[in-house]
């Protein structure tokens, strides 16, 4: 039988909206423990209701860099998607910043996009009081020298610290793919595509560990350098849909809310489809 890496485990796992502890177990992986079907009792939903507040809570990238207007931009085109589903719309707060950095402690926080994240969650975070928030963090942080187990202890306080005052769903994506390790001089130099997966592996156990859902964007992306801007370090308008096709993606599967509406519709639509025209084209 063949042997499945810890990685390849976690692409694949991560990469279908689940998380599971059984992930960081130091023992060799057979490829029986990743085929088994899964088990429908077992699923769960993680959110029955409908969403209200939408916050995307992050670097350049969530703010709408570099898409070519801000309604191509992923947070616009998530919240885009879950209104196609719902009866009623979901408000999209973006709070994204440009060279955004997870806490004061990050070691490239003087040169940062301030205030971090943890100086915002306030202001930028509690006063909506989201019922879906999605925090994209982790590039910047790798770019700047944040050590990996800095970057997830700050991630995990910034998780207790929303749910001391509001209960939301929290989506942790992973950092995005981009190109350009060394082109921006010697504060945002510091990471290579290996220390990403490195922050990418970190963030899905902060997820395990705090229940929270968990979005492999390394994966998504496939390497395809043609999603990327040609600053060699956003997404460009191709690579903001793919984020946002995988983060619904991983809702979609995973909050039953999404489903609502559909369900009543699917009792009363009639049929639409003719295909009498292709059954007699295929009797001749």
């Amino acid at each position: 039988m063949k042997k499945i890496s810890r990685r390849e485990l976690i692409v694949s796992t991560a990469a279908a909206g689940s998380v599971a502890t059984a992930l960081f177990e130091p023992r060799d992986l057979q490829a029986q423990d990743v085929l088994k079907v899964p088990d429908p009792s077992k699923k769960r939903d993680w959110w029955d209701k409908e969403f209200r507040t939408l916050v995307t809570l992050g670097e350049s990238t969530t703010a709408g860099g570099w898409a070519s207007y801000r309604e191509r931009a992923w947070a616009h085109q998530l919240a885009r998607s879950i209104n196609e589903y719902q009866r009623v719309p979901v408000q999209l707060v973006n709070v994204g910043i440009g060279a955004n950095v997870i806490s004061t402690r990050s070691t490239a926080y003087e040169h940062s996009g301030k205030p971090a994240a943890l100086e915002r969650l306030d202001p930028h975070v509690l006063r909506h009081k989201p019922d879906l928030l999605v925090v994209a963090y982790g590039l910047n942080d790798a770019r700047g020298g944040t050590p990996v187990e800095l970057f997830a202890a700050e991630m995990r306080t910034l998780i207790d610290r929303v749910r001391t005052g509001i209960q939301p769903l929290i989506v942790l994506l992973g950092p995005y793919y981009m190109t350009g390790f060394d082109q921006f001089g010697p504060h945002w130099n510091k990471a290579t595509l290996e220390l990403f997966h490195r922050f990418n592996e970190a963030t899905l156990k902060v997820a395990v560990d705090k229940d929270c859902l968990f979005v492999d964007l390394l994966s998504a992306y496939g390497s395809a350098n043609w999603l990327v801007h040609h600053d060699t370090v956003h997404a460009n308008d191709l690579g903001h849909r793919i984020v946002a096709n995988r983060v619904f993606e991983v809702l979609a599967s995973n909050c039953s809310g999404l489903a609502r509406e559909t369900q009543e519709l699917e009792k009363q639509i009639p049929r639409w489809r003719d295909e009498s025209v292709l059954q007699r084209d295929a009797a001749k």
